[in-house]
């Protein structure tokens, strides 16, 4: 696994803030000793670390049964640990294997509802030898909660994940 610090003035951490630098490193290294024994740990530490992140979650593939299975999380329980593909913001993501960032949920007419009080949504797909397998899922309480900047730290914390879903 590369050091993030390593990687401070490329041009990908120019763009972030500095928390979200910050997070990338403590995420590097609880995935550096526990492997992906320590998802838990990295939602736990996005939801109380990072502003306006309620609920952060992944998400698993499951292409033979086209649903998504709920894996690591930390917020609010959910009944929504099998989501079929098409289905809601995640389920969208499943098959177009493209990031989604939904300032407001509630415009979106294929929102599946998580939870009453979520206003925004950034999902984000983890892909592994080019071939999508989970996604990360953040859901804020504030309506135009993310930004460019949270999609670029979750995408690049993505591949960091990548690396230890062998």
């Amino acid at each position: 696994m590369q050091n993030v610090s390593a990687r401070l003035m490329t041009p990908i951490f120019i763009l972030m803030k500095k928390w979200h630098v910050e997070l990338l490193e403590s995420s590097r290294e609880i995935l550096a000793d526990k492997g992906k024994e320590g998802l838990g740990d990295i939602c736990a530490l996005l939801k109380s670390e990072a502003p306006q992140y309620d609920w952060v979650g992944f998400y698993w593939m499951n292409d033979a049964e086209q649903t998504l299975r709920l894996g690591a999380y930390s917020g609010a329980s959910t009944e929504h640990v099998l989501i079929p593909y098409g289905k809601g913001i995640c389920g969208q993501v499943a098959l177009s294997g493209r990031a989604l960032l939904v300032p407001d949920v509630h415009a979106e007419t294929n929102y599946l509802a998580c939870s009453t009080t979520t206003q925004s949504e950034l999902v984000v797909p983890i892909f592994q030898n080019d071939r999508c397998i989970g996604q990360i899922d953040i859901d804020s309480h504030t309506l135009h909660a993310f930004t460019g900047e949270d999609q670029r730290f979750l995408e690049y914390l993505s591949g960091l994940v990548s690396e230890v879903m062998s």
